[in-house]
Formats: C-alpha cells, sequence, structure tokens
C-alpha cells in the first residue's frame, strides 16, 4: 500500500385540483433557464474552481467552463484575498496553500450575479490501511475494500468525512460518511466494488487485475455532508451559496491520499 425547499404534499394538492378541473397542463420544466454550477476548494496545495452551467434535459451535456468570472477567496482570519485566474483547463486556480483551522469566503461574480460561500479548513485525516476482501453475495462474489482511518476529533461525535475512490487515476466511486460509529479513534468504512466475474460487472464498476485504487478522504462539514447525500439520493439538500442562486459547493480542507492494486487472485476470502 502506497500511504500518500418545493414541498411534495403541496404539490400533490395542487395536482388533485387542477385535474379535478380536466384541464391540460404544460409545465415545461425542460426549459428553464441555465443555472450556474460552482465547484470549489481549497486544499494544502491550494484552490481549484470550477464554473459551469446546467443543461437542458433533451440537449447534449454542455461541459464548456465559464471563464469570464470574477474569482476571489479571501482567508477571513487574516483578511488576505488571492485573486484566481484560469488556467488552460479553464479553472480558477491559485497556489497559495489552506490553512488549518481558519475560515475562507469564495466569491464568484458573473453576468451581473454574485454568489458566496464559506468554509472552515479540516485538517490531514491519518489513512492507516486499505485492503480487498471477498464477500459472498447470492450471486456472485463481490470484493470489497476496507478502508481504516483516524477520526480527528474522537472525544467528539458528529465529524463528517467524504470518502472518494479513483481507478487507475479516473473517478470511480465516493461515500460520505459519519463517525457515529468509529471505534476506538478509528473509523471503518466498507465500500464495494467489483464482482469476480467481470463479464458480468458494469463497464463503471469493474475491477480487472492490476488496476490501481486511489483512495482520498477529506474532514467536511456537516452541511457538505447533507448536500452530497441529497446529491446522491435526489433529494433536498442545504444551499452551499449565499447571494444569488446556484448549484454547487466550496470546501475547505486538506486531503489525505492512499493507493493499492487489484490483485484478485491474491484477496482474502479466495475460493
Amino acid at each position: 500500500m502506497k500511504i500518500r425547499h418545493i414541498h411534495i404534499p403541496i404539490i400533490a394538492s395542487a395536482l388533485t385540483i387542477c385535474s379535478a378541473c380536466e384541464k391540460e397542463l404544460d409545465f415545461r420544466y425542460h426549459d428553464i433557464p441555465a443555472i450556474t454550477v460552482i465547484e470549489g476548494a481549497i486544499t494544502a496545495a491550494g484552490s481549484d474552481v470550477t464554473i459551469t452551467q446546467t443543461t437542458p434535459m433533451d440537449e447534449p451535456m454542455n461541459r464548456t467552463h465559464i471563464t469570464d468570472a470574477s474569482v476571489t477567496l479571501t482567508n477571513l482570519d487574516t483578511e488576505d484575498t488571492s485573486i484566481l485566474l484560469p488556467d488552460d483547463r479553464g479553472n480558477f486556480v491559485s497556489v497559495n496553500p489552506g490553512i488549518p483551522g481558519d475560515r475562507y469566503r469564495l466569491t464568484v461574480t458573473h453576468d451581473g450575479h454574485t454568489y458566496s460561500s464559506i468554509s472552515t479548513m479540516t485538517p490531514a485525516v491519518d489513512i492507516q490501511s486499505l485492503e480487498f476482501s471477498w464477500i459472498d453475495m447470492p450471486y456472485d462474489q463481490v470484493a470489497i475494500l476496507q478502508i481504516a482511518f483516524a477520526d480527528n476529533n474522537p472525544d467528539i461525535e458528529g465529524d463528517c468525512y467524504w470518502i472518494r475512490l479513483y481507478r487507475n487515476g479516473a473517478a470511480y466511486m465516493w461515500k460520505e460518511i459519519k463517525d457515529n460509529l468509529s471505534i476506538d479513534g478509528i473509523i471503518y468504512e466498507v465500500i464495494m466494488t467489483s464482482r469476480r466475474d467481470t463479464e458480468e460487472e458494469d463497464d463503471r464498476t469493474v475491477l480487472t487485475d492490476g488496476d490501481v485504487i486511489t483512495v482520498t478522504v477529506t474532514q467536511i462539514s456537516p452541511d457538505m455532508h447533507d448536500y452530497l447525500a441529497a446529491t446522491s439520493s435526489d433529494s433536498n439538500g442545504p444551499s452551499m451559496f449565499t447571494g444569488d442562486f446556484c448549484l454547487g459547493y466550496f470546501i475547505a480542507g486538506e486531503i489525505s491520499e492512499a493507493s493499492i492494486e487489484f490483485h484478485p487472485a491474491d484477496i482474502a476470502g479466495n475460493k
């Protein structure tokens, strides 16, 4: 291992009343104006902010980055402000590292609208181990990856973490968790990955011999945890920005990283 809110009941009532009138309604929800999406982070390596817009459901995904915005990052403890400029990818970046414990405000201004978000920089997480093992499922054996890392505040319950997995450098899976199941200050999390019969596995999740799985762990705020949970369950979540309405998040936190190679023949629980 290498360590490195619309309410559903109200909508339902409204639809019942409207249907009783026997009048056809066209909500045209496909044609809402594009919404700005901001994905920002500051880590020990600096800042990186991506700005895009939502795409209508009946049109191809538009991945064009907005590069004519004004983007600043302010350390609210030192009052230092950095201006982020777009790089070759179209991301707004800065090499100034984040300081654990300090509060940061990201401000984005574009097309007459201003969006702002505040996040407190969290410290690095001590990843202690990564290990694959097989488990028996009714349909096949499945490789599970167990991740063990130290809770940053073992005496205080309520810390939240974002675990991200990359397969050969590409995004693979992610999971948001809380520390309520930690044991003696250590958090153990298990993530199901690929089944043994790779021909029956989806290309998005299949693992083959020699694949490198890189795991990153970042401590996040409870609001960020709830935002991620809502994203993965298609439900309502907290707004991460103030000012004009937008989607996305801003996170300040050090990223801890560890890697492991996938060798199915060497995994415990082999049959």
